[in-house]
């Protein structure tokens, strides 16, 4: 029996919330609800074009099998592989509602890494528990890009890591710059030590704004914070509640439910694969909170790929203070700060036109494959 964890672990480390999409006690009936919508949203996104793929399967990384799915109305497209935060927090159960306009100009590949979802559940806790470090994800992601590029035949891929995802994809993409075509980062975990500290003096100057007592008299409370060494988890959820409170999650929103909630409708995802969320969560936290705090890409001086950070001007959860500067002084063969005005830190679900039109107009070009002559 998985240890029960506070809300840091239950929710992920950055991902504030209820990652279980459902009570575990709910009634069959309701699951049957779920079910027949779901079928309906498969039958909508159903790849039907003659160059199409779409895939659902297992694959063996470094010997755990690891699920993908891979989808595209032609194979053809640059590949774009989505690199979910958390940890535990699967973006393949999630991505449903924004991602059928991707797949008209990529080939999507979600994957769900050790310790999450379906590779999670079909895995065991084990097995899974044995790639729960930031060297091996790194390395299970290298060989997800081997597979994908033998799959489709491509020289390059993008890599999208999105806030605890931005960590190994970040290393993946550093140890093999070869096999990158562009790097996007998204709400993207940089430095935790830094990030927290970030987060709270911003909390501290919206309560003060806002006069908001209750909140100013619990910050206080925990200061100094992050302090030095560990961080206590009651600490964290002080923090990770008033970041939710005040949209630094959800852009204009007190909650994210949908966010969290939009796996009940996956049509990738079933009631059991939904619970392995929140068992992922439990398993994966406090398991990869070392590496975690000892990552720094701030330290990254330099990349031979180019490197977009797509950011949620409402971002508390991962805030823009850590991220600017670094950017400011990185050397790369090209490099864009791309602001989502009215995003926090899901700006792929708070701005699904505005995002795909930036990963079109911006970064597809670089990933176009150019034909031999």
């Amino acid at each position: 029996m998985i240890r029960r964890l506070p809300l840091l672990a239950l929710a992920a480390v950055l991902l504030a919330g209820p990652a279980l999409a459902q009570d575990p006690n709910a009634s069959p009936p309701t699951e049957t609800h779920y079910a027949t919508a779901r079928a309906m949203i498969a039958d909508r996104q159903k790849i039907v074009t003659p160059s199409g793929i779409q895939v659902l399967e297992p694959v063996n990384l470094n010997g755990l099998p690891q699920w993908v799915s891979i989808r595209g109305a032609d194979g053809a497209n640059p590949v774009i592989i989505y690199v979910h935060g958390g940890p535990g927090a699967t973006e393949m159960s999630r991505s449903w509602p924004y991602q059928q306009g991707w797949e008209d100009w990529f080939t999507v590949v979600q994957w769900d890494q050790p310790g999450a979802g379906k590779t999670l559940r079909s895995g065991g806790e084990a097995a899974n528990r044995a790639h729960l470090s930031r060297a091996q994800m790194t390395r299970d992601l290298l060989a997800l890009i081997d597979d994908v590029r033998g799959r489709l035949g491509a020289r390059k891929v993008i890599l999208l890591g999105h806030s605890w995802g931005n960590v190994i994809a970040l290393d993946a993409a550093m140890a093999r710059p070869d096999l990158v075509a562009a790097y996007v980062g998204v709400g993207p975990l940089f430095a935790l030590r830094a990030n927290e500290a970030a987060q709270y003096e911003a909390l501290l100057k919206i309560a003060a704004e806002r006069r908001d007592e209750t909140a100013l008299t619990e910050l206080k409370a925990i200061a100094p914070y992050p302090g030095d060494g560990e961080i206590p988890f009651a600490k964290v959820n002080v923090v990770r509640k008033w970041v939710m409170a005040y949209g630094g999650l959800a852009a204009g929103r007190d909650n994210a439910d949908f966010y969290f909630r939009a796996a009940r409708l996956s049509p990738l995802y079933d009631y059991a694969d939904r619970l392995a969320i929140d068992q992922g969560g439990q398993l994966s936290v406090p398991a990869l909170l070392p590496d975690m705090t000892a990552a720094d890409h701030t330290r990254i001086a330099a990349t031979k790929f180019p490197v977009f950070m797509f950011l949620g001007r409402h971002d508390i959860t991962t805030p823009s203070s850590v991220i600017e500067p670094w950017l400011a002084r990185l050397k790369a063969p090209r490099k864009e700060l791309v602001w989502f005005e009215n995003s926090a830190h899901l700006a792929p679900h708070e701005e699904p036109g505005k995002f795909l039109v930036a990963l079109v107009d911006k970064v597809r070009p670089l990933a176009v494959e150019k034909p031999a002559k």
